[in-house]
């Protein structure tokens, strides 16, 4: 994958966020996409060699729209500015989402604003075990790699059904249950990147598997 030429595009595209220039670089967007479907393609199968457990995503799937959605967000520039995938996605949500752009570059995996069901059931899995997630959060080399959960809004007082005292209030407080971690395309462009993307995948496993099983039970 030629990752300085999708970085190159990216800017350009930027700089002329439209359908009339999108049209006319309609191949060389392509080129990108296609380019990064196919790395995708091998990091599935990477991906799928070190956990039996993986869903397996060919890149087409994996892949996201560049499209914003402008019924939802109509202020937003027509295409984003970075190529996003979800692999491992057995659904949209709770997949080992890669992100590649102009201003930031991450891999994250977990549980942003997730709807009021999953948000209860997730609630649930730490009101009976919640030791086991934050044994999870606590590891040294989870806190190494993603630092800790992505900050959200919280509640101010328990979730309905929860004492304020619980031993793990801190955590049933929360809207979201994500993390991240950050590349630089330095660090894109060194022959290595797989081995790097696959390593971060290992160290997220127990944490999204742990969300998964959640609104799974």
């Amino acid at each position: 994958m030629n990752f300085s030429h999708l970085f190159s595009f990216l800017e350009t595209l930027q700089k002329n966020n439209n359908k009339d220039w999108m049209d006319a670089h309609r191949s060389e967007y392509v080129a990108v996409r296609d380019g990064y479907i196919a790395w995708l393609e091998q990091m599935n199968i990477k991906l799928a060699a070190v956990d039996l457990d993986y869903f397996d995503t060919p890149g087409k799937k994996a892949i996201n729209r560049i499209n914003n959605n402008l019924m939802f967000q109509p202020n937003k520039p027509i295409y984003k500015d970075h190529f996003g995938a979800g692999l491992d996605q057995v659904s949209r949500q709770g997949d080992f989402y890669i992100e590649m752009g102009v201003h930031e570059c991450y891999m994250g995996g977990g549980y942003w604003h997730p709807s009021p069901n999953i948000l209860k059931s997730i609630r649930d899995a730490i009101d009976y075990n919640g030791d086991e997630f934050k044994e999870i959060l606590h590891k040294d080399s989870f806190k190494k790699c993603f630092g800790n959960m992505i900050e959200g809004s919280q509640l101010k007082t328990s979730p309905r059904g929860y004492d304020v005292r619980h031993r793990h209030i801190d955590l049933l407080r929360r809207k979201s249950f994500a993390v991240s971690h950050y590349v630089t395309r330095k660090e894109i462009m060194k022959s290595d990147f797989d081995h790097k993307v696959i390593e971060v995948y290992k160290e997220m496993v127990p944490f999204r598997r742990y969300l998964n099983k959640a609104i799974t039970v």
